[in-house]
């Protein structure tokens, strides 16, 4: 298993993940984040980011059965794993008690 610390675009690529949950996969993954994050990426980038991901074991994946609207093609489906949630957690943690730290005065 590779580090556990995420850097920013990992966490954005499991974050995700997470939330198309059974419907993780390369293409739709690369359109989340556009749309939600305004933000381009090429698929390449997203498919290092999975495989750095997967060697983390914070995401496992699995194909789909074959569908014809892809001409018989399957999907590599991506879930994040229970050491990936933690991540996940562990990354929001610290960056609520980061927050929470600020002064007020900080922006004024």
């Amino acid at each position: 298993m590779k580090g556990t610390h995420l850097g920013e675009l990992e966490e954005i690529v499991l974050l995700v993940v997470a939330n198309l949950f059974d419907n993780a996969y390369g293409v739709v993954i690369k359109l989340e984040i556009e749309e939600k994050c305004n933000r381009s990426i090429t698929i390449s980038t997203v498919h290092n980011v999975l495989q750095r991901l997967k060697e983390k074991s914070f995401l496992e994946s699995r194909y789909s059965d074959p569908t014809a609207e892809r001409g018989g093609k399957r999907k590599l489906l991506f879930r994040v794993t229970k050491s990936g949630q933690a991540a996940l957690e562990n990354s929001r943690g610290m960056r609520e008690k980061l927050w929470d730290g600020i002064p007020k005065v900080a922006f004024e």
